[in-house]
């Protein structure tokens, strides 16, 4: 399968920069270089589903170091609130999106911390259990397609991650891909 060139070089630059100290920081960097243009995404994996957000696998690192995957967002579409249990980094290629961040014990309905923010395109956040890892994200676009672009320090799509139901609790959830995790994604 073809991968498109600006991938090619985030997937070598995410490569390079396990090996370095500050990888996380380079991760970070290398990605808004990649979201600052949207020009690249094939349109199979901008494709969104009318009731729910999409996830799909653009590349899998064999050694299960990392994985890319481009979330889609229809109109009003929204995760739960959720964590990651990993490091990682969310740029977003066209729309914008809001993150809201929460704070949750399992035993008391989760809390919001500070204000809702909107990441708009070329912006990139990181996330990770050192950062404060527990967030709900929205389409921050009424009447339009929001796509990111995130990349995280495993298989996304197979690491044991939880919900965090607005009554409280926890709830343990495996994401998956929306094209399934057989698909060839792009090789790198």
């Amino acid at each position: 399968m073809y991968t498109p060139d600006p991938l090619m070089r985030f997937i070598a630059a995410v490569h390079d920069a396990l090996d370095q100290p500050a990888a996380h920081e380079t991760v970070a960097a290398a990605l808004a270089r990649l979201v600052a243009r949207d020009d690249w995404l094939p349109p199979a994996y901008a494709q969104p589903h009318p009731e729910h957000y999409q996830q799909y696998l653009l590349h899998a690192d064999p050694s299960a170091r990392f994985s890319i995957v481009s979330f889609v967002w229809g109109p009003g579409q929204a995760t739960p609130i959720h964590d990651h249990g990993v490091w990682g980094a969310v740029g977003v290629l066209r729309g914008a999106e809001y993150s809201q961040a929460y704070t949750a014990d399992g035993a008391t309905p989760p809390r919001s911390i500070g204000d809702r923010h909107m990441l708009l395109p070329g912006m990139v956040e990181r996330v990770g259990p050192e950062l404060g890892d527990i967030h709900k994200v929205s389409n921050a676009v009424a009447d339009a397609v929001s796509v990111s672009i995130h990349v995280y320090g495993t298989d996304i799509g197979h690491h044991p991650r939880h919900v965090y139901p607005a009554e409280g609790g926890i709830k343990p959830f495996i994401s998956g891909y929306a094209n399934g995790s057989d698909t060839p994604v792009f090789a790198g």
